[in-house]
C-alpha cells in the first residue's frame, strides 16, 4: 500500500500529461463541439446545406460559423470591402468567426445562396488543410487553372482576384472551382468528395443563376449585331435617297428648258428618266421607312433585355450603375 501511495502522485500527473495531450490533439474538435453546442440552423441555412449536397463534414464546417442570410444594410457592415472589383455574395470571417450571406431575393437568381453557401463553407475548409495538404491542393489547383480550366467565365473571375492585395488566390480557386465548375481533374473530384456529396448539384446551381446573365448578353450582342447591319443598310438608302433627289432636281431644271427650248423629243426623254427616278424614289423610300421601324422596335426589346440585365446586377451588387442604351 505504501508503494502505492507513493506511485499515485506520479501515475497521477502522467494521466494529465495524456489528458493535455489529447485534449491538444484534439482541440479543433472540442473547440467545434463547444461552437455547435445548442446550436440550431434556421431553416433557410440548413435548406442550403441540403441544396448544396455538404457532407456532414462540410456541414459542421459551415455551421461552426453560424452563417447568417443578411438584408443589404447587415450585410454590407459585416462584408463591406470597397477595394472589392467582383460582386460580393458573402465573406467568410475566419475560423468559427462567421459566415455571412447576402439574401438575393430575386428569385430568377435562385441556386446564388446555395453556391455563395458552398464558397464561403470551402474557405472554412481550406483553413483546416494542414501544410502539407494545403500545398498539395495548392498544385493541383494551379495545375488546374494552367492547363484544364476552359471556362471563361471563371477564368475572368479568378483573374480578378490577382489585382487584389489582400486576395489569396489559391484559396479564393479553392472555393471558385469547388462550387462552380463542372469538370475537374479526378484527384480534385475525389478530394471535394469531403464537403460535398454530389457536387455536381451545386454546380448546376451556379450554372443556372450565371446563365440568366449569359442569355441576356448574348441577347444584346445579337440585338446589336442586328442593329449594326440595319444602321449601315438605311444610311446607304439615305445616301441613294439624297442623290435622288439631287438628280430629281437637276432632271426638273432640264424638263423646263426642254419646254422652253419646244424639244419634244429631249422633254419626253427626260420626263421618262425622271418619272422612272421618282417611282424608284419612293420605293426605297418606303423600304427605308420600314428598316428605320424595324432598327426602333429591336432598339426597345435590346434595351428591355438590358434593363433586365441591370435589374439582376442590382439584386447582386446595387453599386452597379445602369448599362448604356443603344442609340
Amino acid at each position: 500500500m505504501k508503494f502505492l501511495r507513493r506511485l499515485w502522485p506520479y501515475a497521477l500527473l502522467v494521466l494529465l500529461v495524456a489528458a493535455n495531450v489529447v485534449a491538444w490533439s484534439q482541440r479543433q474538435n472540442i473547440a467545434d463541439w463547444w461552437r455547435l453546442r445548442g446550436y440550431e440552423p434556421p431553416v433557410e441555412i440548413a435548406v442550403l446545406v441540403h441544396d448544396a449536397s455538404m457532407t456532414a463534414y462540410g456541414q459542421k464546417l459551415f455551421y461552426i460559423n453560424h452563417p447568417s442570410l443578411e438584408d443589404k444594410e447587415s450585410f454590407n457592415q459585416h462584408c463591406s470591402d470597397k477595394g472589392e472589383e467582383t460582386v460580393v455574395l458573402g465573406c467568410y470571417r475566419g475560423d468559427r468567426l462567421g459566415i455571412y450571406l447576402y439574401a438575393v431575393t430575386d428569385e430568377r437568381l435562385r441556386g446564388v445562396r446555395q453556391v455563395t453557401a458552398a464558397h464561403e463553407m470551402l474557405h472554412q475548409a481550406y483553413d483546416r488543410l494542414s501544410s502539407e495538404e494545403r500545398s498539395h491542393i495548392n498544385i493541383l489547383l494551379q495545375q488546374y487553372y494552367e492547363t484544364s480550366l476552359k471556362n471563361d467565365d471563371i477564368r475572368k473571375k479568378v483573374d480578378s482576384y490577382r489585382n487584389h492585395k489582400d486576395a489569396d488566390l489559391n484559396n479564393e480557386m479553392h472555393s471558385i472551382f469547388g462550387s462552380e465548375v463542372r469538370d475537374l481533374t479526378p484527384e480534385l473530384e475525389t478530394y471535394y468528395r469531403k464537403y460535398f456529396s454530389d457536387r455536381q448539384k451545386v454546380v448546376s446551381l451556379s450554372e443556372a443563376y450565371r446563365g440568366e446573365f449569359t442569355h441576356r448578353q448574348e441577347l444584346v450582342e445579337r440585338y446589336d449585331a442586328q442593329l449594326d447591319t440595319l444602321k449601315a443598310q438605311i444610311n446607304a438608302n439615305k445616301a441613294t435617297l439624297e442623290a435622288d433627289l439631287g438628280f430629281l432636281k437637276s432632271k426638273e431644271k432640264e424638263i423646263n428648258q426642254d419646254v422652253s427650248n419646244q424639244d419634244q423629243a429631249s422633254y419626253e426623254a427626260d420626263v421618262r428618266s425622271y418619272n422612272a427616278t421618282v417611282n424608284a424614289y419612293n420605293a426605297l423610300l418606303t423600304t427605308t421607312r420600314k428598316l428605320i421601324d424595324e432598327y426602333n422596335k429591336i432598339v426597345g426589346e435590346r434595351n428591355d433585355i438590358a434593363i433586365q440585365e441591370q435589374q439582376l446586377q442590382k439584386a447582386l451588387d446595387s453599386r452597379l450603375d445602369s448599362p448604356p442604351s443603344k442609340q
